[in-house]
């Protein structure tokens, strides 16, 4: 809650106060909103990198088909890699991020709530500079891997503002991952060791130390690429000495554990919601915590597995296709502990729980296609056909999208006080699973019957038959859009409703349904000390002795509250700010300058950033400090 003192009016410096109304959410810094905003945001980009897939399966439908141009059709099939990766997964984990670290870790906010605030408008200011490109001459048309010298020889300036736009979005990413790592090792409750942490939290940290150490990595080869397009330096250009392999080498360091970064946060909600619906504790918590970090580290040696057809040689090859092999262990060691969790447990089908199954299945699925690329013969013979891309698909819409969605169901009565309906729910949930299985898996057919990717037609030469699977592709993805039009009403039908959500509709086991619904500003009235791993759970339930789970009597959670010294405290939240918005706004202008050499654009952007820092700087802590 805000200060109740109040700063001279008329100074340029003074705090917003404003916590409800729309001019609110422009300088709010509430995690939970900014969560929120991440989340709209996000699904609106999923919408639109969605119709462009749709776009680009009515083009496959056919051989030979002209619904596309070769022109558009690169440009929506790179458009669309770019705002999936880019502008979904990846902010739609930052949304969980946002709304669930402090209140599972029983903190009121972030560690920065500024720049908080800051990773979101830069995200988004980094999501419309891309989208701009449509309007001012074309969107990127090289790939979202962009690979030199396509990306680089190409007339016009579409790779310069997948190079400018990509890096906007790594500076938001940068900015989030200090602040969540921070938050989480400084700000987590009393007796909140680290081996009582969630398991989502665990993912979170092992998330935000991926982004701290790779966005680095593809923001040097970002650099050189804008240098090549812009003002022809030649770091990728063969011909005037260049190596177009190190664009590769760079892509794929930043790439693969970009990989881990997509799906890990997914595998953290998964970890959540099986024990929940069944009725058991994270069966091998330890093992599966252990498991992600290996993921972790392990995700940086695997790279090159991208490039067995560069031909890097027998020994480069030979020792990448082991350590492929190898980091399939842990990912193994998650998939059996989350069976052994539902094993004997006494489950219940909710939607959330249907969505984490389906991630559990599709996610093995395009696991196992993606150990039969770490043989390098398998690779080689595969590398640029569909079975690649649905491969891909299986990992990231089969594990990552699935697991989110199920994230969605799960704590949508936290995030807005209201229960999605059931039925609805799982008719998304069936018509999801079916258009996803139609659309990716004839991939794998088709791909393994020769049909190239990235090629906006196929020949009548592949047969009838690719013809006859990529009209199914076709058909599931139809299907999916009808799925999501069946989730887009339930939850308007959702907000129409008024009636509220109970506190805790689930029984579930951790700390953020602790709080009342829907969540206050400051969260916790009283900071929880934490004495078990699922606090809540064992706030709520004894084991009698024969171990099964009994109820507590009503107001045990008082009763421990006094035993460990939970009592009242003075409670005061970071004010609102203007300047994260101000400082973000001037990135894009930074980025139109540097593409078009522009004097002018560079010149406004910069007044923009420097007003906002210095606004950043010199603003009062909170509202009446002098």
């Amino acid at each position: 809650m805000a200060s109740s003192s109040v700063a001279p009016s008329g100074s340029v410096f003074r705090r917003p106060l404003a916590t409800k109304g729309w001019g609110s959410w422009l300088t709010t810094v509430d995690h939970k909103k900014i969560g929120k905003m991440y989340g709209f945001t996000a699904f609106a980009f999923f919408l639109i990198g969605g119709l462009e897939a749709v776009f680009i399966r009515l083009q496959l439908a056919e051989a030979d088909a002209s619904v596309l141009s070769a022109e558009v059709y690169n440009q929506f099939f790179t458009m669309h890699g770019i705002t999936m990766i880019f502008l979904v997964v990846m902010p739609m984990a930052a949304a969980f991020f946002n709304f669930l670290i402090p209140l599972q870790i029983g903190a009121r906010d972030v560690a920065f709530p500024r720049l908080n605030a800051f990773s979101y408008w830069a995200f988004l200011f980094g999501g419309l500079f891309l989208y701009s490109s449509f309007i001012f001459g074309g969107a990127p048309n090289g790939g979202w891997f962009g690979y030199a010298p396509l990306s680089t020889s190409t007339s016009g300036l579409n790779m310069a503002y997948y190079g400018v736009g990509l890096q906007i979005l790594g500076i938001s990413s940068l900015a989030a991952s200090v602040n969540f790592i921070t938050t989480i090792l400084n700000m987590r409750a009393p007796g909140l060791t680290m081996m009582r942490l969630p398991v989502f939290i665990w993912m979170s940290l092992v998330v935000n130390f991926l982004l701290l150490f790779a966005m680095p990595v593809i923001a040097v080869a970002l650099f050189q690429l804008t240098f090549d397009k812009v003002f022809f330096t030649s770091f990728f250009q063969a011909a005037t000495g260049g190596d177009p392999v190190l664009w590769q080498h760079l892509f794929w360091l930043f790439g693969h554990p970009e990989v881990y970064i997509l799906i890990l946060p997914a595998m953290g909600m998964v970890s959540e919601i099986l024990p929940v619906f069944s009725r058991k504790p994270l069966f091998g918590y330890a093992a599966v915590v252990f498991a992600g970090a290996a993921i972790g580290f392990m995700g940086w040696g695997v790279w090159a597995h991208h490039m067995f057809a560069v031909g890097l040689g027998p020994v480069a090859n030979s020792a990448f296709a082991l350590s492929t092999m190898f980091i399939a262990v842990p990912t193994g060691i998650k998939i059996f502990n989350w069976v052994f969790t539902m094993w004997g447990g006494k489950i219940r089908f909710t939607t959330p729980m249907l969505f984490a199954i389906g991630f559990v299945a599709m996610f093995t699925i395009g696991g196992l296609s993606g150990v039969m690329h770490a043989i390098v013969p398998h690779d080689a013979q595969q590398t640029d056909t569909y079975f690649v891309v649905a491969h891909f698909h299986y990992v990231l819409f089969g594990g990552a999208l699935f697991g989110i969605m199920g994230g969605m169901y799960f704590w949508w009565p936290k995030l807005f006080g209201k229960m999605l309906d059931e039925r609805l729910g799982k008719i998304h949930f069936w018509l999801w699973f079916v258009g996803f299985n139609l659309a990716f898996g004839p991939m794998h057919i088709a791909g393994l019957l020769g049909q190239p990717r990235r090629t906006y037609v196929y020949g009548e030469e592949l047969g009838s038959s690719v013809e006859r699977w990529n009209q199914v592709s076709t058909l599931g993805s139809l299907i999916i859009v009808v799925s999501v039009v069946v989730f887009i009403w339930n939850a308007w039908k959702t907000y129409r409703s008024d009636e509220i959500a109970p506190h805790d509709p689930w029984d579930a086991r951790t700390l953020e349904w602790l709080t009342p619904t829907p969540v206050p500003e400051h969260n916790f009235d009283v900071i929880p000390t934490v004495t078990h791993r699922d606090e809540f759970w064992h706030r709520k339930y004894a084991e009698d002795d024969a171990g099964r789970a009994v109820p507590v009597p009503a107001g045990a959670s008082e009763d421990h509250a006094a035993e460990h010294g939970e009592h009242e405290e003075h409670i005061h939240m970071p004010d609102p700010s203007y300047w994260p918005l101000v400082l973000s706004a001037g990135l894009p202008f930074i980025g139109y300058g540097v593409i078009y050499k522009s004097i002018i654009w560079a010149v406004i952007g910069l007044v923009l950033l420097l007003t906002g820092v210095y606004g950043w700087q010199l603003e009062p802590v909170a509202e009446g400090d002098e």
